[in-house]
């Protein structure tokens, strides 16, 4: 981690062996600081509701419509709009649980491309016209 990193964890409570330097921690201690931080920020969902960014708060999607977008067929992510600013939502889901997340919302299913598709030829990232 950076210094300035480490710093800033220090004067927000993470425990020191001592006040000299260098400036030790225990890894048992950050470990337990780092955990309690993060349930701090963890923001759990209730049914039927995603994550807003802009709000960062839970929320219902607008109009009861929820989009599911799955890469490989068993997990995938929900999409919709934030009820209050207008601004996308997200949620990530196993599709054997979307009707208990979603209850009595429609969720339009989809299936996502592949991120990587197959080229006929390689590129050879070259800028000699004899090697094409």
């Amino acid at each position: 981690m950076h210094k300035h990193t480490v710093r800033g964890w220090i004067k927000a409570g993470l425990p020191t062996v001592d006040r000299t330097r260098p400036v030790l921690i225990h890894g048992s201690e950050f470990q337990d600081w780092w955990a309690k931080r993060r349930g701090k920020a963890k923001r759990p969902l209730q049914p039927g509701q995603l994550y807003c960014l802009k709000c960062r708060a839970a929320r219902s999607p607008a109009l009861g419509m929820v989009e599911y977008a799955t890469p490989n067929g068993t997990t995938g992510n929900l999409k919709a709009l934030c009820e209050t600013f207008g601004t996308m939502m997200h949620r990530r889901a196993r599709l054997g649980s979307i009707d208990a997340i979603m209850p009595g919302m429609e969720v339009q299913r989809r299936q996502t491309p592949p991120r990587l598709t197959g080229r006929a030829r390689p590129s050879l990232n070259t800028d000699n016209p004899e090697a094409a």
